[in-house]
């Protein structure tokens, strides 16, 4: 050993309070867009929960199973499989995704103009339905639909925001995932002979 050399390992056992090697553990972690550890239910929960403090819920349903109707919803199952697949009314799921504000106003008020809705005395649902050509129930629909967007812009969005963030991304992983499994695959076998007779 030179001089420079046994100096410097002077200045590194001083350093290190007398330890000859530094062994630092390495962990090998998996790369993500999921950057919360939580699993998606859990942040589903987290997510009704806040909704649940916030707002007077309109609906009956768990959180279990209101989580089940988000999951539906961005699945685009319709309110009809999920209330038969929950042993509810199609009803009870509508209700519950508009205190989610999970609505789709061309899907939940078809042909119905929800601004000029909103612009009118609720008093007036006969001259509603007769100006859209629509029975007093889809009026009545169409204005709860206006009243949860409403509501969900209130807050600007945010909940909505966050579950389109967790459900999503989750499959945006996924496809994601696929693609550079698929990607990888298919460099791991390129060049190679495919044509082998057994």
């Amino acid at each position: 050993m030179n001089e420079k050399t046994e100096e410097l390992r002077d200045i590194f056992t001083n350093v290190t309070d007398g330890e000859e090697t530094v062994t630092e553990s390495q962990t090998a972690t998996r790369g993500s867009l999921e950057k919360d550890e939580r699993t998606i239910d859990e942040r589903l929960e987290n997510v009704i929960a806040q909704m649940r403090e916030r707002y007077a819920f309109e609906t009956t349903l768990t959180d279990e199973e209101l989580i089940r109707v988000a999951k539906g919803f961005y699945d685009d199952v319709s309110d009809e499989d999920l209330a038969s697949e929950l042993e509810v009314s199609s009803e009870d799921v509508f209700d519950a995704r508009l205190s989610l504000h999970l609505v789709e106003s061309e899907a939940d008020a078809p042909d119905i103009d929800l601004a000029a809705i909103r612009e009118r005395d609720a008093a007036d649902l006969d001259a509603l339905a007769d100006e859209f050509d629509a029975s007093e129930p889809q009026i009545r629909r169409a204005r709860r639909v206006a009243a949860a967007q409403d509501e969900s812009r209130a807050a600007n969005d945010r909940y909505r925001d966050e579950f389109d963030s967790i459900l999503g991304d989750s499959e945006l992983t996924e496809r994601i995932a696929s693609d550079v499994r698929e990607d990888g695959l298919e460099d791991a076998t390129e060049g190679m002979e495919t044509d082998v007779s057994l």
